[in-house]
């Protein structure tokens, strides 16, 4: 395959995780009633048996597979990253099913600038100036919030750092996104299997004790939760980091319309203000990328296709 039709196909791929990404708050909404360490814990149970059964399918079919356990080095990073997806996704549904769906829009509206700090601290790129200035627009508005309220906004900070360093451990994961996933879960698989077998158990387990319809849901939030992810590993080996950290806006511009104009969270005064430094450094960051894109190519070049940005 070409790289430019390698490109432009991680581009669509981006798109489409981010968008289901994007409208997560009102699936989350319709279980909200059960524990957030429980809901996660469903999601890698099922998502690991959908991803089972579809390795399962390819072996049936002898289609080109790879091996999971290839040595310590794969296991320690798909590893590092089942942790840092198990503990965004508690972060997550725990916020939004706690009415912070504006709070998790700005975590993911300054994840993309975690990572351009990220590839300065581990993979020692160098900023551009107009990168400098976004972040530090990003950062006034994240530190007036802290100012005003007296409290460092937790929630956005911690799943654009976990999120942010997912998507770093990704982009050097050797193996394809349904193997690469499938390892994920697996690892995860028997203590989130146990913690739910053990709340059954005790009565406090939610799956049992719901209607039919809503322990369906729950059952669902594998397939649910496996595509966007699925989508995204693919888009991350095809495009790069700069590429996606533009995508990454269209889940949190959603996410804000959400959280304003469907689920009528409060917006204050002062969370415009930051949020305008926020989206300040969002327009700077992409004028940038655009910018050094251009002059580097000599015409506007196509997003998706590697090497760009």
């Amino acid at each position: 395959m070409s790289p430019r039709r390698s490109g432009n196909q991680g581009l669509w791929y981006g798109l489409g995780a981010y968008s289901i990404w994007g409208l997560f708050p009102i699936y989350w909404k319709l279980i909200e009633s059960v524990p957030a360490g429980q809901i996660i814990a469903h999601r890698i149970v099922w998502s690991f048996l959908l991803l089972a059964c579809v390795r399962a399918a390819a072996v049936a079919r002898r289609l080109p597979r790879e091996r999971l356990m290839g040595s310590r080095r794969i296991v320690g990073l798909y590893t590092v990253a089942a942790m840092l997806i198990a503990v965004n996704w508690f972060v997550y549904v725990w916020a939004v099913n706690h009415d912070f769906i504006l709070e998790t829009s700005l975590g993911y509206f300054i994840t993309p600038l975690v990572n351009v700090l990220l590839g300065v601290v581990i993979l020692r790129e160098r900023l551009r100036t107009l990168q400098w200035v976004a972040i530090a627009l990003a950062a006034t508005g994240v530190g007036y919030l802290a100012i005003v309220y007296g409290d460092v906004p937790w929630i956005a900070i911690g799943l654009a750092i976990t999120f942010g360093t997912y998507g770093l451990v990704k982009k050097k994961a050797p193996l394809r996104s349904v193997a690469g996933l499938t390892l994920e879960t697996g690892l995860l698989f028997l203590p989130a299997l146990a913690y739910l077998a053990v709340a059954e158990t005790r009565g406090t387990g939610a799956f049992l004790q719901v209607n039919g319809s809503t322990m369906l849901l729950i059952a669902a939030s594998g397939p649910v939760t496996t595509l966007p992810l699925v989508l995204f590993a693919a888009a991350v080996q095809r495009i790069p980091l700069s590429a996606i950290g533009i995508l990454q806006f269209i889940a949190p511009t959603i996410q804000f319309f959400l959280g304003t104009l469907v689920f009528k969270e409060p917006f204050s005064h002062q969370q415009l203000v930051a949020f305008a430094f926020v989206w300040s450094a969002v327009i700077v960051f992409v004028a940038e990328g655009i910018l050094t894109r251009t002059r580097t190519s000599g015409t506007p070049g196509t997003l998706g296709t590697p090497g760009t940005l």
